[in-house]
């Protein structure tokens, strides 16, 4: 799918296109030639073997680099080659991720394995990109000790892919091609979507945080914004072809539009989102405290698309250790935030992510942190020991947590969200709540599942004929942090 373009339209489009003369030096263009260039290489190798050749796409890591897969997964579509979940495949790629370093470890071991089936197999192609590939000591690494793989590329240049498909193609050699950063942006590519019914739209690329424990930043790089019109087109597209649900991605969703000019904000983008025709529900992931608008507030509480769930991390609780973080807030502005979040919307959903062990954490900003939790209660929490990770401020600062103080405060903080988790959640029993439909159950195919507006996990008796409809279902039994309901009419 190309957003605004039919299947048969983007054929018409591949079809006109002339091998004959020079690639093009403009966006989109160039690489809607190299798609065509790649596809007839693709086929006169799957012609060579007798069946087409197969590709599958291993994702690691966040919302970002599940939506850059699709993509990735889209531009192979094009280029001919046969998806699979098998990593036996004649094109691997792996979309890494680098937030902690055992996720590296993690790749270094899978390729191993790539490595004794490109044996059996010397065709095979190999390819890395993601967050991972943005580090130069990786990069080295690859290229000295995995010489087996055939193209390296990074985060800010996935738009390349078909054309550097060919490229390691034709020249038979180890491609790499990192940018340390850039300002561009390229719309209009294939994309290959995992859900008919729901999507994530990227409305910012980068980062500009500098969280003291973030690798992100530096892999990722600088925060740059997509056009809002771009992003609504797209949206509509989508509607139009059967998406219902929209999820709006960026590391910090709440500074968007800060670099257009002129500067639009999250608030207005949100606001004409949730107004295109065929959606029906919006999310977001993920909002930064320290820029949270009464604005934003308002067109939340103003709108029944925007769905009732914020995830708002806090970090710690403790203002000592959220100043050592770079985080921008304190404790009590936090706290401050929820109580103005609550107060226009006393029915929403919030979820946190919380980081343990931090560096220089003593027992007392612990208690902080377990201060807030009870405090706000949410109603689930993603709690993490806290990872060096080379490369960002807090590696080298003094005072690093001893792995049993962390793990002992980790197994505290753990009981105490899923017990208020489980209290919290069970507020909406006997309810009836509409809820999106995304699969059969895996343990019982008598029941389907899906979430409601506020994010919660629901089960309930259907079957596959209900993927992708929203229908009321009343909420008869509370298991902690999901439901069992009933279809009601």
């Amino acid at each position: 799918m190309i957003d605004g373009l039919t299947q048969e339209q983007f054929a018409d489009l591949l079809d006109r296109i002339d091998l004959n003369s020079p690639a093009p030096e403009k966006e989109p263009d160039r690489q809607y030639f190299f798609m065509k260039k790649g596809r007839a290489l693709v086929d006169s190798l799957s012609a060579a073997k007798g069946r087409p050749l197969t590709a599958c796409t291993v994702t690691f890591g966040c919302q970002m680099n599940a939506r850059d897969s699709e993509k990735l997964k889209g531009i192979l579509t094009c280029l001919g080659f046969k998806e699979t979940e098998a990593e036996e495949a004649d094109f691997v790629i792996y979309n890494t991720c680098t937030v902690r370093e055992n996720a590296n470890l993690r790749v270094y071991g899978r390729l191993g394995y790539l490595h004794n089936l490109k044996k059996k197999n010397p065709d095979m192609m190999i390819a890395l990109c993601g967050c991972m590939t943005q580090e130069p000591e990786v990069v080295e690494k690859l290229r000295t000790s995995f010489s087996f793989v055939n193209l390296i590329f990074g985060t800010h240049n996935i738009y390349k892919f078909a054309e550097l498909v060919v490229t390691a193609i034709e020249s038979k050699r180890m491609v790499i091609d990192v940018w340390k950063d850039t300002d561009q942006i390229v719309e209009r590519l294939p994309i290959e979507r995992k859900y008919a019914f729901k999507e994530g739209v990227n409305i910012t690329f980068g980062c500009d945080n500098f969280c003291s424990y973030c690798i992100v930043p530096y892999v990722r790089g600088r925060e740059r914004s997509r056009e809002a019109d771009d992003i609504i087109r797209e949206v509509q597209s989508l509607a139009d072809d059967g998406v219902v649900e929209i999820m709006l991605l960026g590391q910090n969703v709440n500074s968007y539009g800060k670099t257009l000019k002129p500067p639009v904000s999250f608030a207005d983008l949100l606001k004409r989102v949730s107004e295109v025709k065929g959606i029906r529900r919006v999310r977001f992931m993920t909002s930064h405290p320290k820029d949270f608008p009464d604005e934003l507030l308002d067109v939340m509480k103003d709108s029944k698309v925007i769905c009732d769930h914020i995830h708002l991390p806090l970090q710690s609780g403790s203002s000592r250790i959220l100043k050592a973080m770079n985080r921008h807030y304190d404790k009590e502005q936090y706290l401050s935030l929820v109580r103005r979040i609550r107060s226009k919307m006393p029915d929403i959903s919030l979820t946190t992510d919380i980081i343990v062990g931090f560096p220089g954490e003593t027992e007392e900003d612990f208690e902080e942190t377990m201060d807030v939790v009870r405090q706000v209660r949410f109603d689930s929490a993603f709690t993490f020991l806290y990872s060096k990770r080379t490369g960002t401020a807090a590696a080298v600062m003094e005072n690093q947590i001893p792995e049993k103080t962390a793990k002992e405060r980790f197994d505290r903080l753990l009981t105490e969200v899923q017990t208020i988790g489980r209290e919290t959640s069970s507020r909406h029993l006997g309810m009836v709540k509409d809820v999106l439909v995304e699969s059969v159950n895996t343990q019982d195919t008598s029941l389907v599942t899906g979430r409601t507006a506020n994010n919660i996990v629901t089960h309930f008796p259907g079957d596959s004929s209900l993927i992708g409809q929203i229908v009321p279902v009343k909420l008869t039994e509370s298991k902690g942090f999901y439901y069992i309901g009933e279809r009601t009419e």
